[in-house]
């Protein structure tokens, strides 16, 4: 009895081994080669590069298939464009947030990796497989599994270091973040492709951990560019509607905007300024050094020997702390400054980059190597930024030549103070800034999808 029962085993065991060996057979050998497969772990409508990554693919001819939770609304050419198939995983039930963080984390981990080796195994069989990083955990060890036992290509875009954000909560020291330390290493050095996002991240990845990176640089997409009058005057009208700070009190004109009688659009003379900061709402971009420097620029609008307009402040994005932040501004008020917090579509958040008068940046970099994308969206439109001085920021704001850096509220406050004082009519102001955005012409001519093509495409031929 048992020895038949071991010999129904054991054949049972051959079959199944000759099927999958057999799968694994037909999959690779009736693979498209000019298809991939990106994931991304989190929300991809908020995660920009790598949605340009496929709409350049595509492009190409390539036919894409894109891994990543729900969320956000993603680019209309991801939505709509038949070489596109989007597979969102499963999010996490809510329970487990109300447990003990460290048996969250593994619970988060184990149901992540089955969610996703499920998702791959039902639905990928591509050439190349290409995924952002971070997070290292655990799309890093799934996905080389993934390609070694479908002999693909395993491609890593390395936008940050997830163990540097890791330490940001739990310390350097933390058990956590050695283990995604070496996850990173480990595995990043098995990837046939890496790209990264700066040369100091590029340096940094091949003096530390041996591993040879492409610098690919974020660059604008044609969205991102200057807009005429009448284009910023119907967007504002249209956000005057939802935001008081930008109405103007009648049917015919904003805040900043108005509409002759003619019908020609013209700038109002005694305009508010408006500045504009993106963000994620999250640990790496302080606040409070905003806020700070806000409220010294309204504390000098009630000094008469100097003549500041109103100030209005305009910070997008979502985020986990986004909440904590609104609360505070709420308690802000202020007679000269306002801060709206808008969330706008994917088509309106360029028109509002570009009516904007200075673009103000708070990213510092967890790792101090990567470089913020938001300052790229601002260079795309024509629009000077002040950014807070970090380690490798040189490799895109240039000071004094293309826009400002500042490395404390004190700094950031004076830039706001010398930029609009005797606004708009500031003829040192209006010289600077003509030279910045001269600078930025120059900028705006490298497009996205050209330097993909340059740096990015001839890795996968």
């Amino acid at each position: 009895m048992n020895s038949m029962l071991f010999s129904i085993s054991s054949s049972l065991v051959v079959i199944a081994v000759i099927w999958i060996l057999s799968t694994l057979w037909v999959r690779i050998k009736s693979r498209n080669h000019k298809k991939i497969c990106i994931v991304v772990l989190g929300d991809l409508g908020r995660s920009p590069r790598m949605q340009y990554h496929v709409l350049s693919f595509i492009k190409e001819g390539y036919l894409v298939d894109v891994i990543s939770y729900a969320g956000s609304k993603p680019l209309e050419g991801l939505r709509t464009n038949a070489a596109v198939k989007i597979h969102y995983l499963t999010p996490l039930p809510e329970w487990h947030n109300q447990i003990p963080r460290l048996l969250s984390y593994v619970i988060k981990t184990l149901w992540q990796s089955c969610n996703l080796l499920w998702m791959l195994f039902i639905n990928i069989n591509s050439t190349y497989l290409m995924l952002q990083n971070p997070p290292a955990i655990p799309t890093l060890p799934i996905c080389w599994l993934y390609c070694c036992i479908f002999r693909m290509y395993f491609v890593i875009d390395w936008h940050n270091y997830a163990y540097s954000i890791m330490s940001m909560t739990v310390g350097r020291e933390h058990i956590l973040v050695r283990i995604t330390t070496f996850i990173e290493k480990f595995f990043g050095a098995y990837a046939h492709i890496n790209f990264c996002v700066s040369n100091a991240m590029k340096k940094d990845l091949f003096e530390r951990w041996n591993i040879e990176a492409h610098v690919l640089y974020d660059r604008p997409p044609e969205e991102f560019r200057p807009i005429d009058l009448p284009e910023k005057h119907s967007l504002l009208m249209r956000l005057s509607e939802t935001y008081e700070e930008l109405a103007n009190g009648d049917k015919t004109s904003s805040i900043l905007t108005q509409c002759l009688p003619n019908g020609e659009i013209q700038l109002c003379s005694q305009r508010p300024a408006l500045i504009i900061s993106s963000t994620s709402w999250t640990e790496d971009e302080d606040f409070s050094i905003l806020l700070t420097a806000l409220k010294k620029y309204e504390l000098a609008c009630s000094t008469k020997n100097i003549n500041l307009p109103n100030l209005i402040c305009a910070i997008t994005g979502k985020g986990p702390l986004l909440n904590f932040w609104s609360a505070i501004i709420k308690m802000k008020n202020w007679e000269h400054v306002k801060i709206i917090t808008p969330w706008l579509t994917n088509e309106d958040y360029p028109k509002l980059i570009a009516s904007a008068d200075l673009g103000i940046c708070l990213h510092t970099s967890s790792s101090g190597l990567d470089l913020p994308m938001k300052v790229v969206d601002m260079y795309g439109c024509g629009l000077p930024v002040c950014a807070y001085n970090f380690k490798c920021i040189n490799e895109l704001v240039k000071h004094e030549e293309n826009s400002l850096v500042f490395s404390n509220e004190e700094e950031l406050a004076n830039q706001l103070i010398a930029r609009f004082t005797n606004f708009p009519n500031n003829d040192d102001q209006i010289m600077k800034d003509r030279k910045f955005r001269q600078q930025l012409e120059s900028f705006q001519k490298l497009r996205w999808h050209a330097n993909w093509l340059m740096v990015a495409f001839p890795c996968f031929k």
